[in-house]
């Protein structure tokens, strides 16, 4: 029998904020409940910390840079298999709701269905000109979102995940009240919390300013930051602007606060889950596109491959979830959950090409020993790379210094070890494996000249005020969903079948 599949994500969720990690702060009961009821992955990484090519990534299985997914506003083909098209062939109903970031005319990406619009844009809006140096973020990112952090009755990303919320929580109802009980892989995707740092009232409130910790490394020189951390510092604007400790505490405040919000979202989506007593097994997975800096080294957002930017969140439980493990330490990646998911629903056969990442189940004894993550959009100005081995992190970026990493000894990364003749044969051991499949020489062309193109075609479509019409637009049938004329033969059984759940017995 083929389990049906839960995806549950969070967007810029630094992994450290959660109980499951040990944090004391947080307000996050359903995340403790969760953790209860599976396994959580405490070493998993993205692939790419930022939104858009991390889920191409995530749902590809493949490494960014082999898809082309240079950047937020890098188009997704649809020549390129994901876990959707797999799972659809093995007879899923598959269904997205939330945010996604697919840039390109192809918005759904193997999912039969989609309930509600994406929260950003699908076009060119948002391409990086590396040409003008580390101030080429085109969407804004700033320093602005620290400084007015706090409290708010509604904001854009509330809206929408509110959304988000309530055609997911009716999906459910609705797939249980199916006449057959197809397996079904539903994800589920929120924008919080992603900056700005605003929390509604209510949530900021479970929070008082001497609970919220401090970053526990202050921020860092900047003639002592890495070439990297220097570029993004100019990108972020830190120079322009003065943080302050009480905005460091108000955005953590509410990006705990954001989190608390988050929580009740996934309690509410695993109740309903719970009271439909699906009597197939079910699969829940939950994780993270990425993590977010919330001050550490003086550092904010993500676009780094520091722990707290790159390494995610990551859960897989329920009923179809074959281990005894609370935690594993296994090392991993988000490209890990296509062959994951294509195991635990025996779709391998569906999968035609080669896979980058392997599966996480337990009884897998080829899991991966070294993970990737690579880096190419606003706010640096060549491509970059990190890989983790063991307890090593070694970090390129083109045409500059390296960094090295003993994470066991040094988990806040304050000692780059890079060009130590202690560590001399690590080194070039990673050095070897980074390069393996990785040109950057070829890579800086291929990105100038994909800019150049893309710039070109935005620039078109803005002087002739073209609509993004690449978005999309939610289109309902609703005579199937409620009453219309009794002509209707097709929409009266469907209604019928909707009207009461659980059916009336007398």
């Amino acid at each position: 029998m083929k389990p049906n599949i839960i995806l549950i994500m969070g967007d810029q969720l630094n992994h450290r904020f959660l109980p499951w990690s040990g944090n004391s702060v947080v307000q996050a009961p359903n995340f403790t409940k969760l953790a209860k009821r599976g396994t959580v992955f405490k070493n998993i990484y993205c692939n790419y910390p930022i939104c858009a090519p991390s889920r191409y990534s995530m749902l590809t299985g493949l490494l960014p840079h082999s898809i082309s997914a240079w950047d937020n506003a890098a188009e997704f083909s649809s020549a390129i298999p994901t876990i959707g098209h797999a799972l659809t062939l093995s007879g899923y109903e598959t269904i997205l709701c939330g945010k996604m970031h697919f840039v390109g005319p192809d918005q759904k990406h193997g999912f039969s269905e989609r309930l509600v619009t994406d929260i950003y844009p699908a076009d060119f809006a948002w391409v990086p000109n590396w040409n003008d140096g580390p101030r080429n973020a085109p969407t804004g990112i700033s320093m602005k979102a620290v400084i007015e952090a706090g409290h708010c009755q509604r904001s854009l990303q509330l809206d929408y995940d509110d959304e988000v919320e309530y055609f997911a929580k009716q999906k459910l109802f609705d797939l249980r009240r199916r006449p057959t009980q197809d397996p079904f892989f539903f994800c589920i995707s929120f924008t919080h919390p992603h900056s700005p740092f605003t929390a509604p009232q209510n949530f900021w409130d479970l929070y008082q300013p001497s609970d919220i910790d401090m970053p526990r490394v202050g921020e860092i020189p900047f003639e002592k930051l890495d070439t990297h951390s220097k570029w993004l510092y100019y990108s972020h604007g830190r120079d322009q602007a003065k943080v302050n400790n009480e905005d460091i505490r108000n955005a953590r405040h509410a990006y705990y606060g954001m989190i608390s919000y988050l929580d009740s979202k996934v309690g509410n989506l695993i109740n309903i889950l719970d009271s439909l007593s699906f009597e197939r097994e079910t699969l829940i997975i939950f994780c993270s596109d990425h993590g977010e800096m919330m001050g550490e080294r003086g550092m904010w957002f993500k676009q780094t491959f520091f722990e707290d930017s790159v390494r995610v969140p990551f859960f897989i439980g329920g009923s179809a979830w074959k281990s005894n493990l609370q935690e594993s330490e296994q090392l991993g990646s988000l490209i890990d959950l296509v062959p994951t998911l294509l195991e635990v629903s025996g779709s391998e056969k569906y999968w035609a090409s080669a896979l980058a990442g392997k599966s996480l189940l337990p009884n897998n004894t080829t899991g991966s020993t070294s993970v990737i993550s690579e880096y190419s959009d606003m706010g640096v100005c060549a491509p970059c790379r990190m890989i983790r081995k063991g307890d090593y992190k070694y970090w390129v970026t083109h045409g500059h210094e390296s960094q090295l990493y003993d994470l066991a000894k040094d988990p806040y990364e304050l000692n780059n070890i890079s060009g130590s003749v202690l560590y001399q044969a690590i080194e070039d051991t990673l050095k070897d494996e980074i390069f393996q499949d990785w040109d950057p020489e070829k890579i800086n062309r291929e990105v100038l000249e994909s800019q150049k193109r893309r710039r070109f075609i935005q620039e078109s479509r803005n002087l002739r005020q073209d609509p993004d019409n690449w978005s999309f637009q939610v289109s309902r049938n609703d005579r199937l969903r409620y009453v219309r004329g009794s002509g209707d033969k097709e929409g009266t059984v469907a209604t019928k079948r909707l009207a009461r759940f659980p059916p009336f017995e007398s």
